[in-house]
């Protein structure tokens, strides 16, 4: 059997620092995802989880080290450019528009237009004219609606009696579902996950876990965030720890136990303690 990590990963995290003002979030973080694992990402509120991920989204930038994304260097300047190069993050809040319905959500502001055949050397002088009509040619829900069931059902998401019932009527697992499927849509590589399992019922979170590992078997790279070590020890793969903003280990799930991640969170070892002298 290949070992998963002995290739190169998909998304990497290279001695990155973030400070706000006086406050140091991160120091010299090294973080990796590799392809078909659920990695967890833990620690007390505080350590650094947060600025992490959202320096990685590109809500802002990391003061310095550098992001690696399928071995090549990058800058992430905004969620957008996050998500061209396939990376996606399901926050907590879901970001889902309770009023519309789940296709709608899953391709809310990225909806398809009904298509014209592109311009052709042939008709080039009116190009310009069919990309004006293109624009106000109506949304293709039909095939908008396709592509929502069908990513549903690769993600054995069945709990969901049609894709036109408005979100403000699923359940919290349904919601959740709703959310993570919206951010595979788009041929996602990485999909970070923001406490994926908080305040849902019991069969709720083995409907979301469930969906955490069909994504790894889908090979994606996986981040779950939580506090919920009994979850991170069902999903995940390996178990990275931050404490005050310092990574002070990664475990492989099968190598340890929960007491000694606890520990970890608690008290770590630092190479550096913020506010004292080196």
């Amino acid at each position: 059997m290949v070992d998963k990590y002995g290739g190169t990963p998909l998304l990497e995290t290279r001695s990155v620092s973030k400070s706000f003002g006086a406050v140091q979030a991160l120091t010299r973080v090294d973080f990796d995802v590799f392809p078909g694992e659920v990695i967890a990402l833990v620690g007390d509120n505080g350590a650094g989880k947060s600025t992490l991920i959202k320096g990685i989204a590109g809500i802002y930038g990391f003061d310095e080290g550098e992001v690696m994304f399928e071995g090549r260097h990058v800058t992430i300047h905004s969620p957008r450019e996050a998500a061209s190069l396939g990376i996606e993050v399901v926050y907590q809040d879901l970001a889902l528009a309770d009023n519309l319905d789940v296709v709608a959500n899953m391709f809310l502001g990225r909806e398809w237009n009904s298509g014209i055949p592109p311009t052709t050397g042939a008709d080039h002088q009116i190009g310009g004219f069919k990309k004006y009509l293109r624009n106000l040619l109506p949304i293709t829900e039909i095939e908008m609606e396709k592509r929502a069931v069908s990513t549903l059902n690769e993600l054995a998401v069945t709990t969901l009696r049609s894709v036109r019932l408005p979100v403000a009527a699923l359940s919290g697992g349904q919601r959740q579902s709703v959310a993570i499927a919206k951010a595979v849509l788009w041929n996602s590589k990485v999909v970070i996950l923001d406490e994926p399992t908080a305040a849902l019922g019991v069969a709720q979170t083995r409907q979301v876990l469930n969906l955490v590992r069909r994504l790894a078997d889908r090979n994606l790279g996986v981040v779950v965030i939580s506090h919920n070590l009994h979850d991170i020890f069902e999903v995940a793969d390996r178990i990275c720890v931050l404490r005050l903003g310092h990574k002070v280990k990664t475990f492989k799930r099968e190598e340890t136990d929960q007491k000694e991640v606890v520990h970890a969170i608690t008290a770590g070892q630092l190479g550096t303690v913020p506010g004292m002298s080196q």
